[in-house]
C-alpha cells in the first residue's frame, strides 16, 4: 500500500462520513480515525505499536467532512425510518425489479421498504410503523450509516 492508496481511503472516509478505518494485510497495518483530539474533523493514524519493519504512515489532516446528504425540511408530524446498520442501501431486491416503496406508498409495520447489504448479507428493512412514505432520503446503491434517515413517513 502506498501513499496514493491511503489518500484514496481518506477521501472515501470524508465523502461517506466514515469515522474509523482499519486494514491489516501481510504484516502491514493501518488504522485511520477522524475527529481525534477535540473533534477537529481531521484524519490521523492512531498511534499503535508497530512490528519492526512495518512502515508507520502519518496521514495529512483533512478538512471536516460535509454531511452525506443535506437534511430536507420535515413535514409536520413526519416520522423517519432510520438505518439499523451500516451498509449499502437498495430500494429494490434486484436492479431489474421495481422499488419496494415510493413516495405516496402506504406501508404497514411489516412492510419491507428496502434492503441494506452488510458483509454480503441482504437485510430486509421493515417500516415498523403504519403510514404513507413522504420522502426517500437515502440514495439507491449508496452507503448508509447507523441511524441515518432512509425514509420520511406520515403516520396514519
Amino acid at each position: 500500500m502506498d501513499l496514493k492508496d491511503i489518500k484514496a481511503i481518506i477521501d472515501l472516509m470524508r465523502k461517506n462520513s466514515i469515522s474509523e478505518f482499519e486494514l491489516e494485510k501481510e504484516g502491514f497495518k493501518v488504522r485511520l480515525k477522524r475527529g481525534l483530539q477535540g473533534g477537529g474533523g481531521g484524519a490521523a493514524l492512531e498511534d499503535a505499536p508497530q512490528p519492526a519493519g512495518v512502515p508507520m504512515i502519518q496521514a495529512a489532516p483533512a478538512p471536516a467532512a460535509p454531511a452525506l446528504m443535506a437534511p430536507a425540511p420535515k413535514s409536520t408530524g413526519d416520522a423517519e425510518i432510520k438505518s439499523p446498520m451500516i451498509g449499502t442501501f437498495y430500494l429494490s431486491p434486484s436492479p431489474e425489479s421495481a422499488p419496494y416503496v415510493a413516495v405516496g406508498t402506504e406501508v404497514g409495520p411489516d412492510t419491507v421498504v428496502c434492503i441494506i447489504e452488510a458483509m454480503k448479507v441482504m437485510n430486509e428493512i421493515k417500516a415498523e410503523v403504519k403510514g404513507v412514505i413522504t420522502q426517500v432520503v437515502a440514495e439507491n446503491t449508496k452507503p448508509v450509516e447507523f441511524g441515518q434517515p432512509l425514509f420520511r413517513i406520515r403516520p396514519t
